[in-house]
């Protein structure tokens, strides 16, 4: 088995890789002149099990990019099975025709990540459970809960705490982590008047004097969390954290969440932090590495990936 790793996120392959307890395979990923992308495996990888670890996230393009190249160079190099780990899937919102003429993105960069060599999938999170029908070859979609569980007991030993999803399409990820941590369940009833502006219309659930736990897959802009934080808080509740698995967090997303009434927004490593994200007050990372670690031993040794959830 080989782990190798593209420039999206180094921190958490090598963090992965500790995990394992293995280097990361020597690799040339590099930018020519005219910044077309260039990959030059430097370890021989005929007959290996291949795990290339790749966020798809900003730049967006350049990163898809990285991967599609280094995938080619590892089925000419006679890889045995290549997985393209993708902590973070990007272009998984476009993920169905939203108006006439448009395209379905999730489904064109499954078909580009199977063409270019790949053999299976890891990923954790997918925006929509159905993007795993997108592809033609075997995907493996983790979830992040058993970490925010983790987290969650060790911060409130108490208990007092209610899960609250963002909107109504995440109520199937908010019950689960409820039912993880033993807590009540609440919904927020939002409507978007325009494109990425969202307002809180209901709250349904009784927050009143509870730790107010909000759990989404992608979080971006902020509005809707900052926004839903607001809600609740005035609605009575004690404390608003969020746990979010992909912390996107594009334009002034940043400061407008440390400016929130967010006590903490929690996010996985499954994106690089920026410096940003770094120093701001109510935003911390935690790593999905011995996640991706245990599923990757798992596929390896053809053994049982969904146990982990189990």
């Amino acid at each position: 088995m080989k782990i190798m790793s593209g420039n999206s996120n180094r921190p958490l392959a090598e963090a992965i890789a500790a995990y394992l307890d293995m280097p990361l395979t020597r690799a040339d990923v590099k930018r020519f002149a005219d910044m077309e992308v260039f990959v030059e495996i430097q370890e021989n990888v005929r007959g290996e099990d291949v795990f290339v670890v790749q966020s798809t996230s900003y730049p967006a393009n350049d990163n898809v990019m990285e991967l599609l190249v280094t995938l080619d160079a590892l089925r000419r190099g006679s890889a045995r099975r290549v997985t393209a780990v993708l902590p973070y899937y990007g272009y998984a919102r476009q993920d169905r025709k939203s108006g006439p003429r448009t395209p379905i993105s999730a489904k064109l960069l499954a078909n580009l990540i199977t063409t270019a060599g790949a053999d299976r999938v890891l990923t954790i999170d997918l925006h929509a459970g159905q993007i795993q029908g997108f592809f033609d070859i075997p995907t493996d979609n983790l979830f992040a809960a058993p970490v925010f569980t983790a987290a969650l007991r060790e911060k409130y030993e108490n208990g007092n705490l209610i899960v609250v999803s963002p909107d109504v399409g995440g109520v199937v990820r908010a019950r689960a982590l409820a039912k993880r941590v033993n807590a009540d369940l609440a919904i927020i009833d939002k409507r978007r008047p325009e494109a990425g502006v969202s307002e809180v219309m209901n709250i349904i659930g009784d927050v009143d004097g509870r730790h107010c736990i909000m759990v989404d897959d992608i979080v971006d802009s902020g509005g809707t969390l900052c926004n839903a934080a607001k809600a609740l808080i005035d609605a009575g509740a004690q404390s608003v954290d969020a746990y979010v698995t992909h912390g996107v967090l594009s334009g002034g997303a940043v400061s407008r969440i440390a400016s929130s009434p967010l006590s903490s927004l929690v996010t996985t490593d499954s994106i690089q932090a920026t410096e940003a994200m770094r120093v701001a007050r109510n935003i911390r990372q935690i790593s999905i590495a011995p996640l991706l670690g245990e599923a990757i031993i798992r596929i390896n040794k053809e053994k049982s990936v969904s146990s982990l959830f189990q």
